[in-house]
């Protein structure tokens, strides 16, 4: 699964977790940090990306129009990188399984 990290979240969570996500991006390496959700949305529809996000945004845009992209809503609160890194890293296994899930639109890491 590729990742597309929101704006909302470090560049760094790229290259943090390159190990088991690889080819996953932020949205500034795009051009895309000052862009309304949906033009977000649509670059992940098109790209094979799986938005990661603290932006509850993203979460109602999966429950109203579904999948693609996944949408992966961190409810951690404020976090420095490192600790969403290692909530990513824990939540590896399920990341997977909820791509591999056709129905499923958004999941919702809590820390």
């Amino acid at each position: 699964m590729r990742l597309l990290f929101d704006q909302n979240l470090s560049f760094k969570l790229c290259q943090m977790i390159a190990d088991l996500f690889p080819d996953s991006s932020h949205a500034r390496s795009h051009g895309l940090s000052e862009v309304a959700d949906r033009v977000l949305w649509e670059f992940a529809k098109a790209n094979d990306f799986a938005i990661v996000t603290q932006d509850v945004d993203f979460a109602e845009l999966a429950g109203l129009l579904g999948s693609p992209p996944k949408v992966i809503w961190l409810r951690t609160g404020n976090q420095t990188t490192a600790m969403i890194a290692s909530q990513l890293r824990r939540h590896a296994q399920t990341i997977q399984s909820f791509a591999d899930d056709p129905g499923a639109a958004c999941l919702e890491i809590y820390s």
